[in-house]
Order: structure tokens, then C-alpha cells, then sequence
């Protein structure tokens, strides 16, 4: 059986800096799927963030678009391989623009950072000993 990908979609205000931002965060886009409304972010083999403009977004929901200025639509969780490169992709994202919303959590078995995007998408950043999780 092979691996289960995932495409999360998520609206975007401006596509064309949304796309700047990520790639100033180190991540590529499958041009294949990629136009003037939308945009297939590359953050691994498996997992893929489509970042539609708000009129492309629409196209698939009848309902509104969240605002994430004053709400929360979804906590995106991406692990990393150490506590130096959380701290690293983090410090990018609010170099590049993005805006870091509470300080990080260290239980000292999980270091967790936070940033927003452009768009006020929640994106967790976390590290998790490898010992903890095999028991």
C-alpha cells in the first residue's frame, strides 16, 4: 500500500506573496499544478498545502471564508528534526514576514514554536525526542 498524501487547501489574499513567502522559508512548488489561482506547495513527498486565491477557494465551499484575524480555521503541525531547526524555520517565517504569536513550549521531550502566515494560517513547528516516543 503506499503512503496516504495529503492536500490541504487553505485561501490565500495575495498568491504571488504568499508564494514569495514560502519560497524565503526554503519550499518549492509543483509547477504542474500551479496558475494565477492557485499554487501547489512542496513541503514533503506526501504532504502539500494548495494555496488557492479567495475566489478560486469559493469554487469549493459554500461556506465563508474564516477570518483569521479574529479566528482560527485549523492548527497546521509540521515536525522537524531538532529543536535547532524549529528555531531555524520559525525565525524565517517572521524574517519573511509572518508574525510568531505566543513563545515557544518546551516540555524538554517536545519544543514546539508557532507562526502565522501572510494569511493568518496557524502553523506549529515542533520537535519530539525520538526516545519519548519509542516508550
Amino acid at each position: 500500500m503506499s503512503a496516504t498524501m495529503i492536500f490541504v487547501n487553505l485561501p490565500v489574499k495575495d498568491l504571488d506573496a504568499s508564494k514569495a513567502f514560502w519560497i524565503e522559508l526554503g519550499y518549492s512548488f509543483n509547477e504542474q499544478f500551479t496558475d494565477e489561482t492557485a499554487a501547489s506547495l512542496v513541503i514533503s513527498d506526501t504532504i502539500y498545502a494548495m494555496l488557492l486565491t479567495e475566489a478560486k477557494f469559493k469554487e469549493f465551499t459554500h461556506k465563508s471564508i474564516t477570518d483569521t484575524a479574529t479566528s482560527t480555521e485549523v492548527l497546521l503541525c509540521l515536525s522537524n528534526e531538532s529543536r535547532e531547526a524549529v528555531d531555524a524555520l520559525v525565525d524565517k517565517a517572521v524574517a519573511a514576514g509572518g508574525t510568531e504569536p505566543r513563545p515557544a513550549m518546551d516540555l524538554g521531550f517536545i519544543y514546539n514554536r508557532t507562526f502565522e502566515d501572510l494569511d493568518g494560517h496557524t502553523w506549529e513547528i515542533m520537535w519530539m525526542d525520538p526516545a519519548a516516543v519509542q516508550g
